[in-house]
């Protein structure tokens, strides 16, 4: 019985040696996922088009929802919303296909000898993809608008890393969870939804009363969230002591998720 390594090491030294596998994967992924469309990858531009426009529209015109600066610019609501959405929205395709990513590969299991651990970057490599199509949006709109960004735009891989290894890590948990407990996806989605309404997304984490402002605090949303939106819109710098911490949270859960989806994998081909 083959015998997969679990740490860190191990990670790091998969993800090098199958870079190219990855990149190859990844951009037959997205362009995979337009194919036979009339726009094609356009799609991956007018899609957070349109979504900013209608929740711009349904929270700052239909529930008059206001950020802390006391502006009634739409267009400030707007940039604001959105840089939460790029958060979320990485988060939630990430996690959303994670479940059936194992299943939906069964042929990388069975029948090829194949690095499957190298299948969460492939589904993160595309979900950066969009991303990023959607930082361009914003940072194109924030341009039009108010003109150059702040300085502290800079900072947001710094931002960003922490939270890929996070998502990294949740991937590969819940892919190899997904292949043993099929009711998954349908509890990620209930989830997913719910942290949707329960992140500062649409409204500024201050606006909640005192007694829940700990429970949004466990959110693991919430710091992603508020650190994209200061470096982004109001230029300010992250607090370096949170994001120290949050990177080292990251880790942790980076190196759970792959030394379980390791452990567990040897029985992929029993169950599928």
């Amino acid at each position: 019985m083959n015998k997969f390594s679990s740490g860190l090491r191990g990670m790091s030294k998969s993800l090098w040696i199958n870079r190219s596998l990855i990149y190859t994967l990844t951009k037959r992924e997205v362009i995979g996922r337009y194919r036979g469309s009339m726009v094609g990858i356009l799609w991956s531009f007018f899609n957070p088009v349109m979504m900013l426009l209608v929740y711009t529209f349904v929270f700052s015109v239909v529930f008059q929802a206001r950020w802390n600066s006391g502006s009634d610019s739409k267009i400030e609501f707007a940039l604001v919303l959105f840089a939460g959405l790029l958060v979320f929205n990485l988060f939630a395709e990430c996690i959303s296909r994670s479940t059936n990513l194992v299943v939906n590969n069964v042929n990388y299991v069975k029948k090829v000898v194949f690095p499957l651990e190298i299948l969460p970057w492939v589904i993160f490599g595309a979900a950066f993809f969009h991303f990023l199509i959607s930082l361009c949006v914003w940072l194109t709109a924030y341009i039009i608008f108010f003109g150059v960004p702040h300085a502290t735009v800079i900072f947001l891989p710094v931002v960003i890393i922490p939270f890929m290894l996070i998502l990294i890590g949740l991937i590969l948990f819940l892919s190899a969870l997904g292949v043993f407990l099929r009711d998954l996806p349908q509890m990620i989605g209930i989830i997913i939804t719910v942290l949707m309404f329960l992140s500062p997304i649409f409204y500024p984490a201050s606006a909640l009363p005192q007694k829940f402002q700990v429970l949004l605090s466990l959110n693991p949303l919430t710091p992603i969230i508020e650190m994209t939106r200061q470096v982004l819109y109001w230029g300010i710098l992250p607090n370096m002591f949170s994001l120290a911490l949050y990177f080292t949270i990251s880790v942790f859960v980076a190196w759970s998720g792959y030394a379980w989806f390791q452990k567990t994998r040897k029985g992929f081909a029993d169950v599928l």
